[in-house]
């Protein structure tokens, strides 16, 4: 039987795993000079951890997450986001005794029951951050820069930053109303999933993605216009230091995520290449959730960025060239093949991506297969070439030829590097 992959997963092939390793690599450089620590979080987590943070009337927990009974008859759930985990693990081993702010990041696969579609699977792979215990916009500045920086040294462009705040526990329940009675004429024409978030989270119409429900919200109340006096001076030094940093960014009133545990600052980095999912990367400010989590009141913010998103953008922008080995040794004959064997061993050991030839096949063969790899250079090496103690070379990208002593032909590569 020929078994293939589960919808809506994805194997993750060469070249495309080497564009993988560059952004996380590119990542974990950023994070460290920001002063992010790693944290690796559990695949599985108790259902209850993503119900209390992300919220019951989201669609997330509603329809979304791969929810199953253990053999220990405990609800557990393959993590759909990183967040949650993140604080458990932070409550859990009381980090926030640590010298604040403390600040993490991760990577991995996360998992959502959803129509799979350009840039979106079942299962898919996140980098995120989170930085605690700095109510200060400061913070947000140093965050929302941090990600901007991050995407532009994998080498994204024409990318967008969206910025909101909705407020805190304080300023929200006025702007609720005011969002009832601007729904309240209107719901029947909404969709099902609206006319219920309508009385579970009125807030949550604004991020629906349906195009008649975006043009009945039309000229909704702005989050904006209702914050409190603290939250206000909280968004307004923010844009502030961003500008200061020269941030480029959009105000979006409708951006109020899809996710209970957000406070105040929200935002968005979206491409208009990815059609009507253009996120790229998205996050927030989430003061309460520490406490909700058993933990003392502290204040957080982070962020995730989707990989597949960025791989598509890089991979259309097609910039990006295929790995390949520095130099294919081909080799005639057992003694020659033996050599070939050792030298490869002693260009690698010097840093350079060499194949050897493994036997049995001709010259002609092994220089195509040199070719069909990518290689830069073949080295040949027969019974003339040992006895002289020299290899042929030969420059697959120019066609230039020559010989070099075998004692110097690692230096002679790694030269040509």
């Amino acid at each position: 039987m020929k078994y293939s992959a589960l919808k809506g997963i994805q194997d993750i092939l060469p070249p495309d795993s080497h564009l993988w390793q560059r952004i996380e690599s590119t990542a974990r450089s950023l994070f460290q000079r920001y002063g992010f620590l790693e944290i690796r979080l559990p695949l599985i987590e108790s259902t209850e951890v993503f119900t209390r943070s992300i919220g019951e009337a989201t669609d997330i927990v509603e329809k979304e997450m791969y929810t199953f009974t253990d053999k220990g008859n405990r609800s557990v759930t393959l993590r759909p986001e990183g967040t949650a985990g993140a604080v458990r693990c932070y409550v859990e081993h009381s980090l926030y005794n640590l010298p604040s702010p403390q600040k993490f990041f991760y990577s991995g696969p996360m998992f959502r029951y959803e129509r799979p579609q350009k840039g979106r699977f079942r299962q898919f792979y996140q980098i995120g951050a989170e930085a605690f215990g700095v109510a200060q916009p400061s913070l947000d500045a140093e965050v929302i820069t941090l990600l901007r920086n991050l995407l532009g040294e994998i080498g994204l462009r024409e990318l967008n930053v969206e910025i909101n705040s909705i407020g805190c526990d304080a300023c929200r329940p006025d702007y609720r109303n005011a969002l009832l009675a601007f729904f309240r004429d209107r719901l029947p024409d909404f969709c099902p999933d609206c006319q219920r978030r309508y009385t579970t989270n009125p807030l949550r119409i604004l991020d629906c993605k349906v195009p008649r429900c975006i043009e009945l919200r039309q000229g909704a109340p702005a989050v904006t216009d209702h914050l409190c006096g603290e939250c206000r001076e909280h968004f307004d030094e923010l844009l502030a230091r961003l500008q200061a940093l020269h941030v480029r960014y959009t105000l979006n009133p409708n951006l109020v995520r899809g996710l209970d545990y957000y406070t105040r600052t929200t935002f968005e980095v979206t491409s208009e290449h990815l059609g009507a999912q253009k996120a790229v990367a998205a996050g927030g400010r989430y003061d309460k959730l520490v406490k909700e989590f058993g933990g003392p009141p502290i204040p957080a913010i982070g962020f995730a960025m989707g990989m597949e998103r960025i791989v598509t953008l890089l991979k259309e922008a097609a910039t990006e060239e295929t790995p390949a080995p520095k130099a294919f040794i081909a080799t005639l004959g057992r003694e020659a093949e033996r050599e070939g064997f050792r030298l490869a061993e002693e260009m690698r050991a010097g840093g350079l991506w060499v194949e050897p030839n493994y036997g049995g096949a001709s010259l002609k063969s092994q220089l195509r297969k040199a070719d069909k790899i990518g290689a830069a250079f073949a080295l040949i090496i027969g019974e003339d070439e040992l006895k002289a103690g020299k290899a042929q070379w030969k420059n697959l990208k120019t066609g230039e030829q020559g010989d070099v002593s075998l004692e110097a032909v690692s230096i002679w590569l790694i030269a040509c590097s």
